[in-house]
């Protein structure tokens, strides 16, 4: 009996599906790239050049990931992206033995003499942080404080020691794994935010240089509220401005935020409205998404900032309006 008479069958019992998922970030037709986020990149850069991990610690609206993911694609590395969570252990990070391959071998070469043999070996299933120290990418650890510190452990060896600990790692591997020269890290968190976030251990923290995001320079928001609505420039100033206003009213002063400025924009663009004090469109779209709890300030039990919407759109035209009629007068006596 030839060879090819033989009878094999491999069973795989478990199939570990591949796990690259890495992405290669690009700026998108409405990314505004102002003055002040090429600062901001900048320095980002030439920390992340030298081997440092950056953090990027912000209030909500102040475009974090949006900047953390424009920061990767200057590297021209693919990117992996982690979202904190709260149910994370480190193996959500890092990987475990996700199953067990079964193959199976049926001899029966010889009709009277039959032969089986079984193995069975664990399969390792690699997770996303592994994937980013194995191919050099860029890991972006999105409100990484949302995650417990003890998930976060893995961390400190490969930003300080550039050594990734695989204990539980088969195939007979030494358990440990060289971080790829490339591999960079960019976090970005919170520090306003009380629910669902963690402190993170001093260890962790002592290893990441923090480049701290406030709200956007005017222009820069002036620009992405165009870009993101396609509304005219003197309609969006205006509406940065009613925003820009109510920041400084109650006792949170980072809310009302961009988005605010890109809701109101994206409104008045769909319905063909204008920033306008007679525009009823106008008018109703700034109440209902500026009249938020942002403003802890109240009057008999109930929430003035309705008011103080009305009020701030009032102020800012009328400024609007006083500037216009003194460049008019100015242009006048030029040309007398």
């Amino acid at each position: 009996m030839s060879g090819e008479q033989r009878k094999r069958a491999a069973v795989a019992v478990v199939k570990v599906e591949s796990r690259d998922d890495q992405v290669m970030p690009e700026a998108g037709p409405e990314f505004v790239d102002t003055a002040y986020v090429q600062d901001l990149s900048k320095r980002a850069l030439a920390y992340l050049a030298v081997g440092y991990p950056v953090h990027f610690a912000g209030p909500a609206g102040t475009g974090k990931t949006t900047l953390a993911f424009h920061v990767a694609a200057q590297r021209g590395r693919p990117v992996v992206l982690i979202h904190g969570d709260d149910e994370f252990a480190g193996s959500d990070l890092v990987g475990r033995q996700s199953g067990y391959r079964k193959q199976k071998l049926i001899d029966n070469y010889i009709r009277s003499v039959l032969k089986t043999e079984e193995s069975m070996n664990l399969t390792w299933s690699d997770n996303r942080l592994t994937m980013a120290c194995k191919g050099g990418y860029t890991l972006i650890y999105d409100e990484f404080t949302r995650s417990r510190p003890e998930a976060n452990n893995a961390l400190l060896s490969i930003l300080e020691e550039r050594i990734l600990n695989l204990p539980q790692m088969s195939g007979g591997d030494a358990g440990y794994l060289d971080v790829h020269p490339e591999f960079r890290a960019i976090f970005t968190s919170n520090p306003e935010e009380y629910a669902g976030v963690h402190k993170t251990q001093d260890a962790l923290m002592d290893r990441l240089i923090t480049v701290g995001l406030g709200h956007f320079d005017r222009e820069t928001e002036v620009q992405i509220a165009m870009a993101k609505s396609g509304l005219s420039r003197l309609d969006t100033e205006i509406i940065v401005d009613v925003v820009r206003e109510l920041r400084g009213f109650g006792v949170n002063n980072h809310r009302p935020t961009i988005r605010a400025c890109i809701a109101i924009a994206k409104i008045l663009a769909h319905q063909g409205a204008r920033a306008h004090k007679d525009d009823p469109v106008f008018q109703w779209a700034c109440r209902d998404v500026l009249n938020t709890d942002s403003a802890k300030v109240t009057r008999g039990g109930q929430s003035v900032m309705g008011e103080k919407v009305g009020e701030v759109i009032d102020t800012v035209l009328d400024s609007r309006r006083q500037t216009t009629l003194r460049v008019g007068e100015v242009r006048s006596r030029a040309k007398e």
